[in-house]
């Protein structure tokens, strides 16, 4: 297997991770919103609400700082690597937009949705709160 191969490969797994990481940012708040009307008690659960805050804190404040997401750019590099055009102009979510629902948006429009899912995650950990104990049976 040639080298450059070996880098295209790794840069799509890193693809396929990111999307997971998307995934489980609008999984999860869907999770806890439905989770919340219908009183599921798992969606409480304090290791999966402190991770899902982390990981949407962690997109926002890069996208505050102006800087792009770790992620995008070991791709990108990966890519160069393997010969593959990168596209760095684009971050993953956009690109990931124009692929799936042709949404040609601006990238205000991606700030928007991720300061925006950021202050509706910290809303609902502090309105419908993860627990901190197990409730007794």
């Amino acid at each position: 297997m040639r080298i450059a191969n070996i880098y295209g490969l790794t840069a799509n797994l890193l693809l396929f991770l990111h999307f997971l990481y998307v995934s489980f940012v609008v999984a999860g708040q869907a999770s806890v919103l439905l989770g919340w009307a219908l009183r599921w008690h798992w969606v409480r659960n304090l290791v999966f609400r402190l991770t899902h805050l982390a990981a949407i804190c962690a997109v926002a404040v890069l996208d505050l700082m102006n800087k792009p997401c770790p992620l995008t750019i070991w791709e990108y590099q990966l890519r160069e690597k393997a010969g593959q055009t990168a596209k760095w102009e684009m971050t993953f979510v956009e690109r990931l937009m124009r692929s799936v629902v042709f949404c040609d948006c601006p990238a205000w429009f991606f700030e928007v949705i991720y300061i925006g899912l950021a202050v509706l995650v910290i809303l609902t950990f502090v309105l419908f709160p993860p627990r901190w104990k197990k409730r007794p049976h």
